[in-house]
């Protein structure tokens, strides 16, 4: 396989290449050799380039159409700050943690 960018696949842990994309298909009991090629022991029928090419574009779609929930995640206080914020809405009647979550939703909406 030609290793070049077209070849290189967006995950949630960053850049990676075909490699990903083969494991993606259900593919996990093979070696990469020196130049990169996934090599696959006696018996076991490799994915087609097609086939590795069509989960590289899914793969990328699935990584764009998640942005929203990267950026909340980020975005969201800690667990701990915001069991404080309720702990302090029950005690004081307010609504902080409500309005705290309600504000990093619409700052990254889903669509």
């Amino acid at each position: 396989m030609d290793k070049n960018v077209e070849d290189i696949v967006l995950t949630n842990k960053g850049v990676v290449g075909r490699i990903t994309a083969v494991q993606s298909l259900g593919f996990y009991n093979f070696n990469v050799s020196e130049d990169g090629e996934c090599v696959f022991p006696d018996g076991v029928t490799p994915p087609t380039v097609s086939e590795i090419d069509t989960e590289i574009v899914r793969l990328k779609k699935e990584y764009t159409d998640n942005e929203y929930a990267r950026n909340r995640a980020s975005a969201f206080p800690s667990i701990g700050d915001q069991l404080d914020m309720q702990y302090h809405d029950q005690l004081d009647g307010t609504t902080t943690w409500k309005d705290a979550i309600a504000k990093v939703k619409s700052d990254n909406p889903k669509e």
